[in-house]
């Protein structure tokens, strides 16, 4: 079980649900860069989708959608799923920074705190998916240390699976990696 109140010691934390789905989407709307590589732009059917979907197998007490605040000021928000795709390994769903906050080293500040909150817990890995064809996105997660360990198709769209080893292994184990990524929306949603 994550703890988000340890993700962060500079950021307040907490758990964005359905009633924090306009916050999430005005963070998104600022960001149309990132949406460059998708079908559509930022929705508020897609941030209610992005805040109930799991992958297989995962229920959603697993999943924690967090946003990180300075006073007031949404400064990005993480979707980490505790346990998937094993229970050593941690995946990042989506992350996004505010605009105003970008180019400061601030995103890369809070995956630092955050691989380390996970590595104090026991997860050996922290796993994601990249928009292969998204430059800043593959940067910026290469740059955090995160290796490719494969492609796979997801809607159309070509992705990197990419993890970063926490434990001492001597690097992430291409073996466990899915060739589809699927999630499901669930239909309940405890933490709303």
């Amino acid at each position: 079980m994550i703890d988000i109140s340890n993700l962060s010691s500079k950021y307040k934390t907490r758990i964005m649900d359905l009633s924090s789905a306009e916050e999430v989407l005005d963070l998104c709307v600022g960001n149309p860069q990132f949406y460059d590589y998708y079908k559509t732009g930022p929705s508020k059917d897609n941030v209610v989708y992005a805040l109930t979907a799991t992958p297989p197998d995962t229920d959603i007490k697993d999943k924690y959608f967090v946003g990180f605040y300075e006073e007031e000021t949404l400064v990005a928000i993480m979707d980490l799923i505790d346990g998937y795709p094993r229970d050593d390994i941690a995946y990042i769903g989506f992350f996004m920074m505010n605009p105003s906050y970008q180019g400061k080293q601030i995103g890369t500040a809070i995956i630092d705190e955050v691989v380390a909150y996970l590595k104090s817990i026991g997860m050996s890995e922290i796993r994601l998916a990249i928009d292969k064809e998204n430059p800043q996105s593959n940067h910026f997660w290469k740059k955090n240390g995160f290796e490719v360990l494969g492609e796979v198709e997801d809607d159309g769209m070509t992705k990197l699976v990419a993890a970063r080893t926490l434990a001492d292994t001597p690097e992430p184990r291409k073996k466990f990696f899915k060739k589809k990524l699927s999630f499901h929306k669930k239909e309940k949603n405890p933490q709303a």
